[in-house]
């Protein structure tokens, strides 16, 4: 069994959606379940229009029409067909926003945020999976709320690992047996129903959550660079690939200032020995999978120092 995650990176526009479904038709291999965010800078901009409403600035509306045309763009691009139900799937992920601006806020501003951002993984992943069942492959829309339980720290809530591991192992396998399952990253749900956020880099802890309640063999998260690199290609000419790292000198790396591997992501995994993949959905072909014991990273995966 494996876990797959895509950032918004990877699904920023219609060609991008189309690039990471075909990556998930070619590299699947068994039971395979897919964690997917928020597009390209949806979370920014849905965090304008939760501050526009909170602080009563009058452009929540405007902003979120915005964030409503940037969707809807991608999904004339990926369907002919606009009475195809997606449509009106996204389009009523986008009333619930509205319904919660309609009215003055009488909640705390985390309270809010995380009602209003977690639309963007919503919206994300209804997608991916309506074109993966587009091209032809057996899909199915998981939401993540009602498998990762936790409790009320809203914008960084803690997992109850005793109630979430149950549910995932007693209700996702069999899914598994006939579906590609695609889901959300970022989000969870409290024991009243309320939706909630999992902070910084939560969409790849979302991803180790799954992968370690199920017992996958592996997780591969894919980035826009080949791997693993010594320093930032951003900020230095000549980097060099590190083709392993073990869970500990990860974790030791993303302590002295490495950003996009977070330590609460690597946890989950050394718990379970499950390996960490990064690799290109640039250049998917270029990297492949290796097992080795104890191993956290294999196959370039990608740390900035």
């Amino acid at each position: 069994m494996q876990v797959f995650k895509f950032g918004g990176a990877s699904v920023k526009d219609a060609e991008s959606v189309k690039n990471s479904a075909h990556i998930i038709s070619n590299y699947k291999v068994d039971a395979l379940l897919v964690v997917v965010s928020a597009m390209g800078k949806t979370t920014n901009l849905l965090e304008e229009v939760t501050k526009a409403y909170y602080h009563h600035t009058g452009k929540a509306f405007e902003i979120l029409e915005k964030a409503k045309a940037f969707h809807f763009n991608i999904l004339s691009d990926l369907f002919d067909d606009h009475n195809h139900p997606i449509f009106d799937e996204i389009a009523n992920c986008f009333v619930e926003i509205e319904w919660i601006l309609e009215e003055d806020p009488q909640d705390p501003f985390d309270y809010l945020f995380d009602q209003i951002v977690s639309t963007g993984e919503l919206v994300s992943s209804k997608i991916l999976a309506a074109y993966l069942h587009h091209i032809g492959e057996k899909s199915k829309w998981l939401d993540a709320r009602n498998y990762i339980m936790t409790d009320n720290t809203y914008t960084e809530a803690q997992v109850n690992w005793e109630k979430t591991e149950e549910i995932i192992r007693t209700e996702i396998p069999s899914i598994l047996d006939e579906y590609i399952a695609v889901t959300q990253g970022f989000i969870g749900s409290t024991s009243e129903n309320f939706t909630t956020t999992l902070g910084r880099e939560g969409s790849d802890y979302s991803a180790a959550i799954f992968a370690s309640c199920l017992n996958a063999e592996y997780v591969t998260i894919w980035k826009d660079v080949p791997g693993v690199l010594n320093a930032d290609p951003k900020w230095f000419e000549k980097t060099e690939l590190i083709p392993e790292l073990s869970y500990t000198d990860a974790i030791e790396l993303t302590y002295y200032g490495a950003t996009v591997i977070h330590p609460k992501t690597i946890k989950p995994l050394q718990n379970k020995n499950i390996q960490l993949n990064v690799r290109s959905f640039l250049n998917p072909e270029t990297t492949g999978y290796k097992n080795q014991e104890h191993k956290c990273f294999t196959t370039c995966p990608i740390l900035y120092l």
